[in-house]
């Protein structure tokens, strides 16, 4: 009971100010944080079927990539598209209708019969997936703004506990019912939870930080998730931009590793070192749930570290952990890789967003997130392509490559970052 007690405090801790303000924004971060574990437990369960779908398509390890490519073009596609729904109609509904839109393309890839079909219908459910990631960001960017601490890994780390129950649930699942049977009772449970929790985030409005208006949110003021524009007022400046493509690139180095992570850890297990399909499932899991603690544990370590050294650290760490687990001689090892990778990757991720959306608001989640599910887009084929020619443990020390890179990255770019608006942290 403690430890739930911990986790529980964790994922809906309490906002500055009086306890009528904080009541509100408690109830809010929760029915956020049902929707981030949501959209977790979605992707899982189609991730761990990914073995089966190929073997029922009969794709090569390259036809597969490029079929999966289509999860990641889908989510690119709509993912700017996504921004500015979010300030037309607000985030808080466009999360809902995503969340109900993903519910229903998770019944799509079983259906498939070759690597073609399963490349067209990942398109749709990559779309819903992506946008339904904008929405939610930008909503809790602007919780993250009123409640003045950074506690956005919060609800990444509930995306990842999602994905790991739901990889876990899809392990046990995996010798018993076929991954149509599977994906529609997923379906059913995303549809459940999208319209009984839906309502209640519908709602809720957008909160506001104390000192800023209702324009600081659209776009023309000043106060936090506000884009900082020219002078002459037609789009945020170019430091602004340049510092949001900078957390996009940073995004893109780690949402690489995530996508190696959920597309190819499985495959690698089974293939490489015959591992059986629940070990190789919880290849997965374990993963989710070291990204989990380390992201419960997200807003304490980058309060005392500051964003640079919490950013490099992880860099650090993912890449080590990674070049275990691809390179281990047993699937054991492996996992221990897995895990560490896990841990390394949990908040460089978040924090890059988060900083995205604390300069330009839902234009900068937006942006920083069509660039890093572009690693995303280049991952799957990467990695596919990589292993035809070589083999599949070598493609994924490309993961480690990049964690490395964005550790250097946020190094390099440290004075940079740390000038940029506040965010309610200790910068390193």
């Amino acid at each position: 009971m403690p430890l739930l007690n911990k986790i529980r405090t964790a994922l809906s801790g309490s906002a500055a100010g009086p306890p009528s303000a904080r009541s509100p924004l408690t109830r809010l971060r929760t029915v956020l944080t049902v929707f981030f574990a949501l959209d977790g437990f979605l992707f899982a369960g189609w991730v761990v079927r990914i073995p089966a779908i190929k073997q029922q398509t009969g794709a090569s390890a390259s036809e597969l990539g490029l079929a999966l490519l289509g999860v990641s073009a889908g989510a690119v596609a709509t993912m700017m598209v996504t921004g500015a729904l979010c300030r037309r109609f607000g985030s808080h509904l466009v999360t809902v209708v995503c969340a109900v839109l993903l519910s229903l393309s998770v019944l799509l890839p079983p259906q498939t019969h070759s690597a073609l079909t399963l490349g067209l219908v990942l398109l749709p459910f990559g779309g819903a997936y992506g946008a339904l990631n904008v929405a939610m960001n930008s909503a809790a960017v602007d919780l993250v703004a009123a409640l003045r601490r950074p506690v956005i890994s919060s609800f990444h780390a509930a995306f990842s506990l999602g994905g790991m129950v739901g990889a876990g649930l899809g392990g046990l699942l995996a010798g018993g019912l076929s991954p149509a049977v599977h994906l529609a009772l997923l379906s059913a449970v995303g549809l459940l939870v999208s319209a009984t929790v839906g309502r209640t985030l519908l709602r809720f409005p957008a909160p506001v930080a104390a000192g800023t208006d209702t324009a600081d949110r659209t776009g023309t003021g000043t106060g936090a998730g506000a884009e900082k524009r020219d002078p002459d007022g037609r789009g945020p400046g170019l430091r602004t931009r340049r510092l949001v493509a900078l957390f996009g690139v940073i995004a893109l180095c780690t949402a690489y590793g995530e996508g190696a992570m959920a597309d190819w850890s499985a495959l690698h297990l089974t293939q490489d070192l015959d591992a059986t399909p629940g070990v190789a499932a919880a290849g997965y899991s374990l993963f989710a749930l070291t990204m989990t603690a380390g992201r419960l544990s997200g807003t304490v370590l980058v309060e005392r570290l500051g964003q640079t050294r919490a950013l490099v650290l992880g860099g650090v760490t993912a890449a080590l952990g990674m070049l275990l687990g691809a390179l281990a001689p047993t699937a054991w090892l492996a996992l221990a890789g897995f895990a560490v990778a896990g841990l390394g990757l949990a908040n460089i991720f978040p924090v890059a967003i988060g900083r995205a959306g604390a300069l330009a608001g839902p234009g900068g989640v937006a942006a920083a997130s069509t660039l890093g599910y572009g690693g995303m887009l280049l991952g799957p084929p990467a990695i596919g392509f990589l292993a035809d020619w070589f083999s599949l443990p070598l493609a994924l020390t490309t993961v480690a490559l990049l964690a490395g890179a964005a550790a250097l990255i946020a190094h390099l770019a440290r004075d940079a970052s740390a000038n940029g608006p506040a965010v309610h942290t200790r910068e390193g």
